[in-house]
């Protein structure tokens, strides 16, 4: 858990591995941003590492800010960046050679997984998690069931207790063929400049942080 302070630039509450310039977080700018891993083939060098990427996106004052300068100077590979500010979300679905915007649904929604759900000629997905075509349809039918159009915290946390499809659900750990377990669970809301962390499955969390400016 990472706090930063640069000057001329907001301040950031990130969420990383050891070495990492840049994962998930928000800044004191009111900008988030998620990543899905996906493992399409293909690397550009003359683009920006994902998490360099991430880190330019938590160094940004606006959801358009952070996509102009990610357009501009590109991601080398394969990914999922969700970008959010007070104003809404974008998806940014990388390849190496292509990003294909995916905009908030009728009711200002952005669901993704671990694979691509939008054509990107010329790049072949591997699917590395086959279930990802399983959790990305159940996140939608549990959003279904929220119970108005602006749902709190806690029941976003929820959501991500799920455990359908088990051992290979939202909620996942290493049992049998499954390989990979939820690490940490993040919401944020963003006009609020707030996000809550569960470290460890949702389902028995370790410890709970709020971060916030």
């Amino acid at each position: 858990m990472l706090a930063i302070q640069q000057p001329d630039k907001p301040d950031i509450r990130m969420v990383t591995e050891a070495g990492l310039i840049g994962k998930i977080g928000l800044n004191s700018a009111g900008v988030g941003v998620c990543l899905n891993a996906i493992r399409a083939k293909g690397m550009d060098l003359t683009r920006l590492p994902c998490h360099l990427g991430l880190r330019m996106v938590l160094e940004s004052t606006s959801r358009e800010d952070a996509i102009r300068k990610l357009e501009r100077y590109g991601v080398a590979s394969s990914c999922h960046m969700l970008v959010a500010d007070p104003s809404g979300a974008t998806g940014l679905e990388w390849s190496s050679i292509d990003v294909q915007k995916l905009p908030m649904d009728a009711d200002r929604r952005v669901y993704h997984t671990n694979h691509f759900l939008v054509e990107h000629p010329g790049v072949e997905d591997t699917l590395w998690l086959p279930d990802s075509i399983d959790r990305e349809k159940r996140i939608k039918q549990l959003c279904q069931g929220l119970a108005d159009a602006s749902p709190t915290m806690e029941k976003i946390q929820q959501l991500f207790r799920d455990e359908n499809n088990y051992p290979a659900a939202i909620c996942r750990t290493e049992v049998d063929t499954s390989t990979a377990a939820t690490l940490f669970n993040i919401i944020m809301e963003l006009k609020s400049k707030t996000a809550r962390v569960v470290l460890g499955r949702p389902t028995a969390p370790q410890e709970s942080l709020v971060l916030g400016f």
